[in-house]
């Protein structure tokens, strides 16, 4: 289903067809599931660029702290 046609029936949802109803709700479905997956990826993805980034840090500060 194209996006501008999701956008089409929310806006007059009143009028829409139980079809187009169920057709929306299951895109709508679709793209949280998928949002919600890239949502988690992405916090892993945060959480391990800081930790490395961390691990680098404590390793520089120490150097320096030597020098």
């Amino acid at each position: 289903m194209k996006s501008d046609k999701v956008l089409e029936i929310l806006k007059d949802y009143k009028n829409a067809s139980n079809k187009e109803i169920m057709d929306v709700m299951n895109f709508l479905i679709e793209d949280f599931e998928k949002t919600k997956d890239l949502i988690i990826k992405l916090t892993h993805h945060l959480d391990s660029t800081e930790n490395s980034y961390n691990k680098l840090l404590d390793e520089y500060k120490k150097r320096i702290d030597n020098a």
